[in-house]
């Protein structure tokens, strides 16, 4: 069996890693496709856990429509597709990447597996795309790898085959144990080595993300307020890296930048 990975942003890269890496383990051959829907924040992914694709499709352009970035993913994709057959294409989760990557695999006639499957909240604009992106891949995939039993039971309660769903855990945790074994052997690098200098670790430490497209404007704005009050709690140490949209940096750094026990750091 000859099996593709695709994916293009971080979080996907750093779920799908943990694959990449079994199966290399299981001597298992595959090929890796990333389509860069996230760039700089991807390649952190990839080098951390020393992953180097067979095809990087490169796609991201700045400020870019999903339409767009929809239309060139299935093109690019196709032609991966088209240069090298593949039995099986296995996509993540909820993102643009992977529902193109799902279509186009589908028009190929080649099986797709959809790892992280039956996430739901049944309102497709919250989170928006991602919620009709998990649909619609749940229906064009072959194989269901739930997360959870609640994840299993959404899929069973769409009409999904029993026979095609199997419940794997998240594989987001396989990841945070491989870079706890990496950062116990020893790894660093400058960038930690800097966080442990700025963040007093024996106080309690908020690590919090937030970049959702739904909140972009006075969402975020609320958000910041929230973070300030809790930040006038001195036993506090709050980490938030923030996303690179500038979107979410523009109000995050004018409102959170210059407050002690904040700090803003890269993704």
């Amino acid at each position: 069996m000859k099996i593709l990975l695709c994916f293009g942003t971080r979080p996907e890269a750093i779920k799908m890693a943990p694959i990449c890496l079994e199966l290399k383990k299981r001597n298992i051959p595959f090929k890796l496709c990333v389509t860069a829907q996230h760039r700089e924040m991807l390649d952190q992914v990839l080098a951390f856990f020393e992953i180097i694709p067979d095809y990087d499709l490169n796609l991201m352009t700045p400020n870019q429509s999903l339409n767009e970035l929809s239309s060139r993913i299935l093109k690019e994709v196709d032609a991966v597709l088209k240069r090298e057959t593949f039995d099986l294409v296995l996509v993540h989760g909820d993102t643009t990447t992977s529902t193109m990557v799902a279509l186009a695999t589908f028009h190929r006639g080649i099986k797709v597996g959809h790892v992280e499957a039956g996430l739901r909240t049944y309102n497709k604009l919250s989170p928006f795309p991602e919620e009709l992106n998990r649909q619609l891949t749940g229906k064009i995939a072959d194989f269901h790898f739930a997360p959870t039993f609640k994840a299993q039971q959404n899929l069973l309660n769409e009409g999904v085959d029993a026979s095609s769903i199997i419940v794997t855990g998240n594989t987001v945790i396989d990841a945070l144990y491989i870079t706890l074994n990496k950062i116990q052997e020893g790894y660093t690098n400058s960038f930690i080595e800097g966080l442990k200098q700025k963040i007093n670790f024996s106080k309690k430490i908020i690590l919090l993300t937030g970049h959702r497209r739904e909140s972009f404007g006075e969402g975020f704005e609320n958000i910041c307020e929230a973070i300030l009050k809790i930040s006038c709690n001195t036993n506090l140490e709050i980490v938030y890296p923030v996303h690179l949209n500038p979107n979410v940096q523009d109000t995050v750094y004018k409102m959170l930048s210059g407050k002690a026990n904040i700090h803003l750091i890269n993704p």
